[in-house]
């Protein structure tokens, strides 16, 4: 069975395009396949032999690439008698001569003047056509190796650029736990932790999911996906919110308990922008389309404040906040009316839970009158922290001993 050069050649730009490789990688590619096709047919063993193919004509050139050498590259016979692998220093650049793979530099030299030791010499192989069933295999097996190798990469290298975006996918099939999403080149893993809570995935449904990781596995680059990670918020008002993507809005921190609440904290230096507006846009339009793409997961838009009381009084709301009290280790009261505690604190506490997250602080939310006792309580503190103090100094500084006179021992 011969392996029709110029017919093969005709499939290389398909090849190129099918699996988005470079042409030159597929020739390449295709070059290596046919080097090994014909060292198997016609090739001795040690032969480091090369092949190039003309994607126009067809045509395959073949040379046999010899390393030139001369007398002190090579072992001599004691060192070839004590040789072996463990004993070899490492940097050790002598050569054990095999006139497959070497030749010496005087030889070298009546056919390239100009060659040095050190230097590869090309020697140009009869071109065979007429190969063999055995070696077209061959050649067919090592040109769908490396191909498969170089779309690895080639989705190694991009996914692996885009992680931290986000991208749209379509459920093809869930797997037990897991879902698989078609990403364009390859398949992207939806993982059960990455998931939305109550959130169902059927076969052909268009989802935007956050890039998370990109890992290259035995089996190929792996494309692990997420619809839980907080940024996937982020990255969605960045396509939805003009300012936001141009950097006039800037989003300072996220609070998510996936699949129920979320909330954010947005901040603008530009002067006469509106950073909640601009990320609530026209009547809603805006925070409803990122709340329809999250399934109607609920967002509340704060704004940002660098002074600690302020961003807790923000990150509390729908509640209204009538003080907070700042206190050390990070905590922090906020006094909120009577009536608006539960407001505050939310169902089974997850308004102050995520206000907490959003601002880094410890939150304790009390009713009107708490202020005095805020106060009291810092300053019970204070008082507690000078007396550890007292105390650490007169353990440190012990009493001097009182001098016991001759007249009393008498």
């Amino acid at each position: 069975m011969d392996l029709d050069l110029k017919n093969f050649t005709l499939a290389i730009s398909q090849i190129a395009e099918e699996k988005e490789i470079s042409v030159e990688k597929v020739i390449e590619t295709i070059g290596t396949a046919l080097a090994a096709a014909y060292k198997k047919d016609y090739g001795k063993k040690g032969q480091l032999i090369k092949a190039k193919l003309d994607p126009v004509t067809g045509d395959v050139k073949f040379w046999q690439v010899k390393l030139v050498v001369d007398e002190s590259m090579l072992l001599k016979e004691e060192e070839l008698e004590k040789e072996s692998r463990e004993e070899a220093e490492e940097g050790d650049k002598k050569v054990r001569f095999n006139p497959e793979k070497h030749i010496m530099l005087e030889e070298a030299k009546k056919l390239k003047p100009n060659i040095k030791m050190g230097d590869e010499m090309e020697t140009v192989l009869e071109t065979r056509k007429d190969y063999g069933r055995i070696a077209a295999q061959t050649a067919k097996q090592v040109i769908l190796q490396k191909i498969r190798e170089a779309e690895r990469e080639s989705i190694l290298s991009e996914y692996k650029s885009k992680e931290g975006e986000i991208i749209s996918g379509i459920v093809q099939r869930v797997e037990g736990k897991n879902v698989f999403l078609d990403i364009g080149k390859t398949l992207g893993l939806l993982p059960r932790e990455e998931q939305v809570p109550g959130e169902f995935y059927r076969p052909g449904q268009r989802l935007k999911v956050y890039i998370l990781r990109v890992e290259d596995t035995p089996k190929g680059p792996v494309v692990f996906l997420s619809r839980a990670y907080p940024k996937l918020i982020s990255k969605l008002f960045e396509l939805e919110v003009p300012e936001i993507s141009a950097g006039q809005v800037e989003i300072k921190s996220i609070a998510r308990e996936t699949g129920s609440r979320s909330k954010i904290a947005v901040f603008s230096q530009v002067p006469g922008i509106d950073p909640i507006g601009s990320a609530v846009g026209q009547r809603g339009s805006r925070v409803a389309a990122v709340i329809s793409e999250l399934g109607g997961e609920k967002i509340d838009i704060v704004e940002y404040s660098e002074d600690p009381a302020r961003f807790i009084t923000n990150a509390l709301a729908p509640a209204k906040v009538l003080e907070v009290k700042i206190l050390p280790k990070n905590m922090a009261i906020a006094i909120v009316p009577e009536e608006q505690i539960s407001l505050a604190i939310g169902k089974d506490g997850q308004n102050v839970r995520l206000a907490a997250k959003l601002t880094g602080w410890k939150i304790d939310v009390k009713g009107p009158g708490t202020s005095e006792v805020a106060e009291e309580k810092e300053r019970e503190e204070s008082e507690e922290g000078e007396e550890t103090k007292k105390v650490s100094r007169e353990i440190k500084e012990p009493k001097p001993k009182k001098k016991i006179t001759k007249e009393k021992n008498s």
